[in-house]
C-alpha cells in the first residue's frame, strides 16, 4: 500500500489471545510475574475477578462510522482545549497497517513507573522513545526489523487464520488504558495524541466507564472485548 508517495508497511494482525500476548511480552522483557488475562465482562462482579494490581486495560472494538465521527470531533475539541498530558506518558502513533495489537502491547508497559520490563526489545524501544517526538517514535517502530519479526512470529502462533489480503482494512482495533500521575489515559495509535480522561482512583473502574461509552455509541455492535495486564504472581 502506498500513501503520499510513502509505502505503508502491512503486518498480519494479532488476535486477542492473552496466551500469545504473554509469550511475546515475556520474550521482549516483561517480568514473568506480570501477565495478560481475559476480561470476562464489563459488569462490576466480572471486573472484580481481574487479579490486582492492574497495570493496563487493552480494549478491542469495531471501527465504525460512529467511532470515526467521534474521533474527529474529539480531536477538534481537544486541539482547542489544549488538554494537559503528563510528560511520563509514552505515546506511539500507529502508521503500520494492522499493528494496533503491538502498539497496544507497547502502550501497556511503556508508561509504567514500576520496573515491570527488564532487558530486552521492549525496554530498548521504550528508553529510546522517551526522549523522542511522536514523529521520531514513528520512525523508530517502522525501522525496527526486530519488532517486525517478533510481531510476525506472534501473528503466526494465533488460532485465527491470517486475512488473505492485507490491503483490506481490518475493522477491529486495539487501544490501551493506563493510569499515569493519577489520571486515566487512553492511548490509541489511530489518534493524534493521548486522551486524558481526568482523575483516576481505580484504573479498572475508570477504564470500564470509557469502554462502556464506546459500546453505547455503537449499540448494534457486539464485538467488544478486553484484556488486562496484571500481576499474577508475588
Amino acid at each position: 500500500m502506498t500513501t503520499n508517495n510513502k509505502t505503508v508497511k502491512q503486518w498480519v494482525p494479532l488476535e486477542a489471545n492473552p496466551e500469545v500476548w504473554n509469550e511475546v511480552a515475556h520474550q521482549c522483557g516483561l517480568d514473568e510475574k506480570w501477565n495478560y488475562v481475559d476480561v470476562f465482562g464489563f459488569d462490576p462482579e466480572l471486573l472484580a475477578m481481574i487479579p490486582q494490581p492492574v497495570q493496563a486495560i487493552i480494549f478491542l472494538f469495531p471501527i465504525t462510522e460512529a467511532y470515526e465521527k467521534f474521533k474527529d470531533e474529539e480531536e477538534a475539541h481537544l486541539r482547542m482545549r489544549e488538554q494537559s498530558i503528563s510528560p511520563d506518558v509514552v505515546f506511539f502513533k500507529q502508521t503500520i497497517s494492522n499493528a494496533c495489537g503491538m502498539i497496544a502491547l507497547l502502550h501497556s508497559v511503556a508508561s509504567s513507573d514500576d520496573e515491570i520490563v527488564g532487558p530486552g526489545l521492549f525496554n530498548d524501544i521504550i528508553e529510546k522513545a522517551k526522549t523522542m517526538s511522536i514523529d521520531e517514535r514513528v520512525e523508530l517502530l517502522e525501522n525496527s526489523e526486530e519488532l517486525a519479526s517478533v510481531h510476525a512470529n506472534a501473528a503466526a502462533h494465533g488460532q485465527t487464520a491470517p486475512p488473505p489480503d492485507l490491503s483490506v482494512p481490518i475493522d477491529l482495533h486495539f487501544i490501551c488504558f493506563v493510569e499515569v500521575d493519577q489520571h486515566l489515559y487512553e492511548l490509541d495509535g489511530r489518534k493524534a495524541f493521548p486522551i486524558n480522561h481526568g482523575k483516576c482512583e481505580h484504573l479498572v473502574e475508570s477504564a470500564a466507564k470509557v469502554m462502556k461509552e464506546y459500546m453505547a455509541r455503537d449499540p448494534e455492535e457486539t464485538n467488544f472485548s478486553a484484556i488486562a495486564l496484571c500481576k499474577t504472581e508475588e
